[in-house]
């Protein structure tokens, strides 16, 4: 166990689809739960934000999905003139492969097709469809998350666009920190003096990682606050492997609490946390909680400190001081 062990991505609820907003409320389903890797953390990438642009064609797309499964999905909407496709051809033109389009339908992101007897067949507004689940999916959402977005955006619900906005809150850090490669040398400055084997044993830690090659060895450091924190307690008597020791029971104790946080302010969507269960609204409660959310942890756990301390002291938990020996 080190300072840095797995933990999920901020996004990763709305990726997996646990995020829902509108009138069906910003919810949580049983969904499995996706890890990240050890070691490098997920800031050490760099995010590129790509921009969907949502055509009306797109949109009418989504409409058009409502109307069908008002109408029949064995009845055919459109023009006698209009493009028809079996799925082998559908396939061809999109690019997706017909096992997944016959998924995508069977999952509810696709509209179903006509029939004329056993032959499926498929218009413009399929086609349009995958495209823009394509699209959604280049941005790293799940397909239950697209799924559930189209719904309430055919039934006006939520648009796509307050959708995505949404989304894109959701992977915003939660801190401006990010990962140092430092050489050699620049890591000999930042440590300072330091006992032989001590790289080492921050490496252990999971406060560095090497890179690169034995002649010119490079150093990842994932988080440099939680570095600078491990030096100056070090300084003050505690080793980086009791530092790290208490870095894993604080993290552990930190995602069982944030991803039960998660479930409590869904829970209360509508009903104390947003105002409405509108995106707006939860974007800006988001908002309020990634300036305060911090700073509450913070006292919270100052308090919760002081009481373990009392409370030890009056059981007589702690050791009494030693004299130094001159």
């Amino acid at each position: 166990m080190g300072w840095l062990s797995p933990h999920p991505r901020p996004c990763s609820y709305l990726e997996r689809g646990a995020l829902t907003v509108g009138t069906g409320g910003f919810g949580c389903h049983a969904i499995g739960a996706t890890g990240q890797a050890v070691g490098v953390p997920r800031r050490a990438t760099v995010l590129t934000v790509t921009t969907v642009t949502l055509t009306s064609d797109a949109m009418e797309a989504t409409r058009t999905h409502r109307r069908s499964r008002h109408r029949g999905a064995g009845r055919e909407n459109a023009s006698p003139d209009a493009p028809v496709y079996t799925i082998d051809e559908l396939a061809a033109a999109t690019g997706v492969p017909s096992r997944t389009v016959r998924h995508y339908q069977w999952v509810g992101a696709l509209q179903p097709p006509a029939r004329k007897g056993r032959i499926a067949l498929y218009r413009e507004e399929h086609l349009q469809r995958l495209q823009l689940i394509g699209k959604l999916q280049d941005r790293g959402l799940h397909l239950r998350a697209i799924r559930d977005a189209l719904r309430q955006a055919a039934h006006r619900r939520l648009s796509l666009e307050e959708w995505l906005g949404l989304g894109e809150q959701l992977r915003q850090p939660w801190s401006a920190e990010t990962p140092l490669v430092l050489s050699e040398a620049d890591l000999s400055q930042r440590l300072g003096n330091r006992p032989a084997g001590f790289v080492t044993t921050l490496v252990r830690a999971g406060l560095l990682h090497r890179q690169g090659d034995q002649l010119a060895t490079a150093y990842l450091v994932p988080s440099p606050g939680l570095l600078d924190i491990g030096l100056r307690l070090h300084d003050a008597g505690l080793d980086i492997e009791t530092g790290a020791e208490a870095a894993a029971l604080i993290r552990h104790s930190m995602r069982r609490a944030a991803a039960k946080l998660v479930k409590h302010f869904a829970k209360r969507s509508g009903r104390g946390f947003a105002r409405s269960r509108s995106a707006g609204d939860v974007g800006e409660a988001l908002t309020a909680l990634r300036s305060f959310g911090a700073e509450a942890v913070r006292l919270v756990f100052a308090q919760e400190i002081e009481r373990a301390l009392r409370a030890a002291m009056e059981k007589g938990a702690v050791p009494a001081p030693q004299r130094r020996r001159r």
